[in-house]
């Protein structure tokens, strides 16, 4: 068998996805903050993008552009002129600010001329004389777990040793408080026994907040009644059955812990009042509002006004201006193909984020026009949906459309939902001619029927019984996984609970 060589010319046809391609796709599933984040980068890397600083003076129900700024100033300039034909005078004797009389009293008013000392004021000191205090440099972040529990270290342990092993147990801790660091290889690495290293750590667990330092759940809550003085034989045998307090097995605890009913029930509500999370309270991130991409209202015709937020959009403009400039120095190639290249990016980006607006929006008004019941009457009236009923009525792309519901909210007059929630399953009716119920509705419908149950608590059956009556076909493990979503315990556990708490 021979091998030889040859050169053959085929043509096809194949989707390339270009670098400019790319960033749209992954700009349209963006989220605000992470858009914000984007732009901010695209700045300060492109000489030729600069933020429209007209959007921060501009009022939201202003409509963008350029046209817009130029026929409101050319309206403002012929109402100076129509000004100044009534007045019948030259415009330096009209007073367009203030009167002498308001120039005198503002000028008394001045902050005296600084007198030279003020330089010697520590930068960000807090003054009250001064109308344009730096505010950020005097606040503070409050302590996070291990600052928090490294001044009280210092204080319980003075050998330089154990100060070290407490150093190593104080960043074993995970977010929540509790060590997650195996004491024999700690020990092995720091070259010190076990015992000396657990005497510490017992030492340690005397700290505030009360419960830090625990290896298990068990261990966190004896460590905060002993605290309490409360760590009583009875408690303890609670304690060590928490499987039975979570099965709501009131019975079986009264029998262990040899106490009256009454006293279970007050064990157990104390054990309740316990933080099984001591950590947490220390170095949390504040948290960040939902911002809504999309505003909902109410029009006066009855229909729904369905609109972007424009604060959540970043405006950019390229440089016309600068880049003529810079263009025109430009000598070498090789500036001049960066000089090209920015500018590709520059109005790539300006593109994108035209379009990506104009396809939230609307994605936006399609998912508004098919849950229009839902805006009127509620989360019971929510249709089933899916994304290619939207990305078929807009003519787009299936994908297209998940990736615009992605990480986005809208804001409704029932709250702010994120656009995916508007996406749910459906649930065939019990009847042969009735319209489908969404998976949400039914949830609703489902955490409805255990509320209004009492001290008779519905079975699984029963629930599915209640829902066939009103017009939904579902199957028992349908309900079953719905109420698990909603945790909502089973019949047998809320029958004890109710049992345990009594007739109200």
């Amino acid at each position: 068998m021979a091998l030889n060589q040859r050169l053959d010319l085929r043509q096809g046809q194949s989707l390339v996805m270009t670098p400019q391609l790319q960033q749209a796709i992954k700009l349209l599933q963006m989220s605000n903050l992470e858009l914000q984040a984007f732009v901010d980068q695209e700045l300060e890397r492109n000489p030729l993008l600069e933020r429209d600083e007209r959007a921060e003076v501009r009022k939201p129900a202003e409509p963008a552009g350029a046209q817009t700024d130029m026929v409101t100033a050319l309206a403002s300039s012929s109402a100076a002129e129509e000004r100044l034909r009534t007045l019948d005078t030259e415009l330096e004797n009209v007073y367009t600010h203030e009167s002498r009389a308001d120039a005198a009293n503002r000028e008394q008013a001045a902050p005296p001329p600084d007198s030279g000392w003020s330089s010697l004021r520590p930068q960000g000191a807090l003054s009250l004389d001064a109308g344009d205090t730096d505010f950020d440099a005097t606040l503070t972040r409050p302590p996070t777990l291990a600052e928090h529990l490294t001044g009280q270290m210092r204080l319980l342990l003075t050998d330089p040793a154990e100060q070290l092993i407490g150093q190593h147990l104080i960043g074993s801790l995970n977010e929540a408080g509790y060590l997650t660091a195996d004491i024999p290889s700690m020990a092995e690495t720091l070259g010190a026994s076990t015992a000396h290293v657990e005497a510490v750590l017992a030492r340690l667990q005397a700290c505030e907040p009360s419960g830090v330092f625990a290896r298990d759940l068990m261990e966190c809550l004896t460590l905060q009644l002993k605290e309490r003085d409360r760590f009583d034989p009875a408690m303890a045998i609670l304690v060590g059955h928490l499987d039975l307090v979570a099965r709501r097995d009131y019975a079986a605890l009264k029998i262990l812990c040899r106490v009256s009913p009454e006293d279970v029930k007050d064990m157990v509500a104390e054990l309740r009042a316990l933080d099984p999370r001591p950590g947490h309270a220390f170095g949390a991130e504040p948290v960040q509002p939902v911002i809504p991409d999309v505003i909902v209202r109410p029009s006066p015709e009855g229909a729904w006004t369905v609109e972007l937020n424009t604060e959540t959009l970043p405006r950019v403009l390229i440089n016309n201006q600068y880049l003529a400039r810079v263009s025109a120095n430009a000598r070498r190639s090789e500036d001049k193909v960066y000089l090209s290249e920015c500018q590709t990016n520059a109005t790539w980006l300006v593109k994108s984020l035209d379009q990506r607006a104009r396809t939230i929006l609307k994605v936006a008004r399609e998912i508004v026009r098919q849950q229009d019941a839902f805006l009127l009457l509620g989360v019971q009236h929510l249709r089933p949906l899916n994304l290619r009923t939207v990305a078929d009525a807009i003519g787009m792309h299936e994908s297209t459309v998940s990736r615009v519901t992605s990480n986005k909210y809208m804001a409704t007059p029932r709250g702010i939902f994120e656009l995916r929630y508007f996406f749910t399953t459906a649930i065939a009716s019990s009847d042969s001619d009735g319209d489908a119920h969404s998976a949400e509705a039914v949830r609703h419908r489902i955490r409805e029927l255990v509320a209004e149950e009492g001290q008779n608590a519905l079975s699984d059956d029963a629930i599915v019984g209640k829902l066939q009556a009103s017009g939904i076909d579902i199957a028992r493990r349908t309900v079953a996984k719905y109420r698990e979503s909603l945790g909502i315990p089973s019949s047998v556990r809320r029958r004890r609970e109710a049992r345990a708490q009594g007739p109200q």
